[in-house]
């Protein structure tokens, strides 16, 4: 530690009963203490401390410093041994002594009372029994032999001391008196009477926050606000910032004043004050203040007319009153060029304003949290449209706050500003290091992020292309079923159990009784088993309560190698040229992420007809190599396809004629002289029968496929009203 530098880290300031905790840092030119809760920096210069002294304070010890204007700042929390250090510094840096005090623990409640600059020393003989500042006082009143204090009451104060009496018995001394003891009490109390004129004032002004229209008074030292049922009187030093932030409409400024101690209605207690004013209205003031008070009490801030923009000369005379800095928007823009983000607190609508050292939600409640006491931020899903996200915000005291209901074309801008001020970001932090936290189980913390729709439609058009690939290529067709190119004998040696080996037999290609009593056998066989899968679907979509997708045709297994590949699209051949540029610009994104941000660079790309012709180009030339492949292409034998059993065999028709003209071989032998033209006959029979068979596979090949197709539209029918009876079966 430094000579010249004395620095405590842990140190609580008291403030109306409640101990606030910050960092006490002393310095030659002063002391300086940053408020933990508000983020305040409050300094005391040098030359203006009095007299120190240390005590005894129920945290350990407590330094006490009186100005010479007769405030008193109290500091707790010190240890034993920092006594000697702070000693030597106030008498080497400010010339003051450290005396100490000591404290009467007799527990009487009778004594004497001195006023020592703000404060009211209660004393046991010799010694100091308990202090009362007297800037705590809101209220005082007399009865006849006692005076009644009335202290302001403090938020974060767990335990609040609310009113105090002070028996004064009748005495001839008039040191001692009642009246004395009143007027020494009013002298020093925080007590805002509306003495002497206003600067200004103005009428009718709307308030978003308490909600009304009020009539405001600016005295030197407080705000007036008068309105139909209720009167506030806000002293400049309950302010702890000032904020102006334009409205989304672009008509209307907000002009925020942040309090601490708030302003109390009943049991509502605001913390924040918003006035609201439109950017087209003007004033013009004449202030009541002598030029002199001007120009050596507010520097030359103010004149004594004043014209402009009413928010303007509102925020110009607040600001040099106050003397506290404007916080304006800063850099950050939306998706539309607009300073906020339009969002949800719970269940009510505002803004959130993205700043320069914090963010500032209006108005309902209003909310302000600075960077500094941020733990992270968290992008997560809406709960219900996927047009929309949730941002949140976790301060370090474990606090969270949601804003929902935020457009998904602001998750850029947000991500970016959140990005640049150096923020952790849940999401991004648990991608990258690959550590569980203890707030993972509040917060959904994917690593692919947001729903992306653009990327979703992306893969939807991919599907449809390939469904269109498979109904339009011949080739590539998966239904196996009917083979024309087989003959009589592959389906007889599939379903016979005594296949012949040629297509038909000697009598003209007709099958015998045995053999269609095994085809009748195999067809029960078939239409069984296509039940069992029916209700084997049907029990499947029952347990699942929602729809299957749309069933794929299945591309065939061995797909020719020199058939051409269909060309990309327009955006697939942007994003090959862009992906290189996008991973090196944004480094940390992972597949998901890069897909994502190319979406969005693709949506708000103004020339796209580059892309679609390039596109046109190749699917022109695509076409052109597929007409080539398509009359090139060879006859792929039939030996090599694979089989499958059709769900109805081909059924053989044998015609009456026919059955009477059938021969046994006995018959034949026996009778010689006849067989040669018979064989002669049945030689023609079998080329005309040959060409009749292949016929009529052809039109049995059609009609099997229009008895699939309706097949497979009734089962999908069955499908989707099984469903629907589900869902009313739900309902109920």
């Amino acid at each position: 530690m430094a000579g010249d530098v004395l620095e405590y880290p842990d140190i609580a300031q008291e403030v109306k009963g409640a101990m606030n905790g910050g960092r006490l840092k002393l310095s030659s030119q002063g002391v300086l203490f940053k408020n933990n809760k508000t983020g305040i920096v409050e300094q005391i210069r040098a030359e203006d401390i009095e007299v120190g002294k240390w005590l005894r304070a129920a945290r350990g010890y407590e330094l006490k410093l009186f100005m010479k204007n007769g405030t008193v700042f109290k500091y707790d929390g010190f240890k034993d041994t920092d006594r000697a250090d702070l000693a030597d510094f106030l008498k080497k840096q400010y010339s003051v002594e450290l005396e100490d005090v000591e404290l009467s623990i007799k527990g009487w409640n009778w004594g004497s009372a001195q006023f020592n600059g703000s404060e009211l020393d209660f004393r046991i003989g010799s010694r100091s029994a308990f202090n009362v500042p007297l800037g705590n006082v809101s209220h005082t009143t007399t009865g006849k032999n006692e005076v009644i204090l009335e202290f302001h009451q403090n938020d974060d104060a767990e335990v609040s001391l609310m009113e105090m009496r002070f028996y004064i018995p009748p005495s001839e001394n008039s040191d001692t008196s009642l009246e004395t003891f009143h007027q020494n009490v009013m002298a020093k109390a925080d007590i805002i009477q509306a003495t002497g004129d206003a600067i200004t004032s103005l009428d009718q002004i709307p308030c978003l926050t308490p909600r009304g229209r009020y009539d405001i008074k600016i005295f030197p030292t407080f705000l007036q606000l008068h309105g139909k049922t209720f009167d506030y009187k806000i002293p400049y030093t309950t302010v702890l910032r000032l904020f102006l932030l334009p409205h989304k409409d672009q008509r209307q400024m907000l002009f925020v004043v942040s309090l601490d101690p708030p302003i109390v209605q009943g049991q509502t207690r605001y913390h924040f004050l918003i006035m609201s004013f439109s950017k087209e209205e003007t004033i013009s003031l004449d202030l009541n203040i002598a030029e002199e008070d001007l120009e050596q009490k507010y520097d030359g801030k103010l004149q004594k007319e004043m014209v402009g923009p009413i928010f303007e000369i509102v925020s110009r005379l607040m600001k040099a009153l106050v003397a506290r800095k404007i916080t304006v928007p800063g850099s950050f823009k939306d998706s539309k060029g607009h300073q906020a983000i339009t969002c949800s607190y719970k269940s009510n609508s505002g803004y959130l304003y993205p700043l320069e050292r914090g963010f500032m939600y209006v108005h309902k409640p209003p909310i302000h949290v600075r960077f500094d006491e941020v733990a992270c931020v968290n992008f997560a899903r809406g709960t219900g449209s996927t047009r929309y996200f949730d941002f949140e915000i976790e301060r370090k005291n474990g606090d969270v706050f949601v804003f929902s209901s935020i457009e998904k074309d602001d998750y850029s801008s947000l991500y970016e500003f959140v990005s640049n001020k150096k923020l952790r970001v849940k999401n991004r932090g648990m991608k990258h290091k690959g550590k569980a936290k203890d707030y993972d189980e509040l917060f959904d913390s994917d690593d692919e992020g947001m729903h992306d729709a653009y990327l979703e439609q992306m893969k939807a058009e991919g599907r449809e292309k390939a469904d269109d690939d498979d109904d339009g290529d011949s080739d590539s067709s998966s239904d196996e079923d009917f083979n024309p190119d087989q003959s009589a004998s592959d389906v007889a040696e599939e379903y016979d159990s005594n296949p012949s080996p040629s297509s038909g037999s000697e009598t003209g290609g007709t099958k015998s009784d045995e053999e269609d009593q095994d085809y009748e056998a195999k067809e029960e066989g078939e239409i069984e088993t296509q039940k069992e899968v029916k209700k084997r679907k049907k029990k499947e979509k029952k347990a699942t309560s929602e729809r299957k997708p749309k069933k794929k045709k299945k591309k065939k297994q061995n797909e020719d190698p020199n058939k051409p590949k269909r060309p990309a699209s327009g955006y697939m051949l942007w994003l090959n040229e862009t992906r290189s540029k996008l991973k090196e610009k944004y480094p940390d994104f992972g597949v998901a992420d890069i897909a994502k941000k190319a979406g969005e660079i693709w949506n708000k790309l103004d020339n796209k007809e580059e892309w679609k012709e390039k596109a046109n180009v190749l699917k022109e030339k695509y076409q052109e190599q597929m007409k080539v492949y398509n009359e090139n292409r060879p006859d792929e034998p039939p030996e090599k396809k694979p089989k499958k059993k059709s769900k109805k065999p081909p059924t053989t028709t044998v015609s009456p004629k026919k059955q009477g003209s059938f021969k046994s071989k006995e018959y034949i032998s026996s009778e010689d002289s006849s067989a040669s033209e018979e064989e002669n006959k049945s030689k023609g029979e079998e080329e005309e029968e040959e060409k009749k068979s292949e016929v009529s596979e052809e039109a049995e090949a059609s009609e099997k496929e229009e008895k699939e197709e309706d097949v497979e539209m009734d089962e999908e029918e069955e499908e989707e009203a099984d469903a629907d009876a589900e869902d009313d079966d739900d309902d109920e």
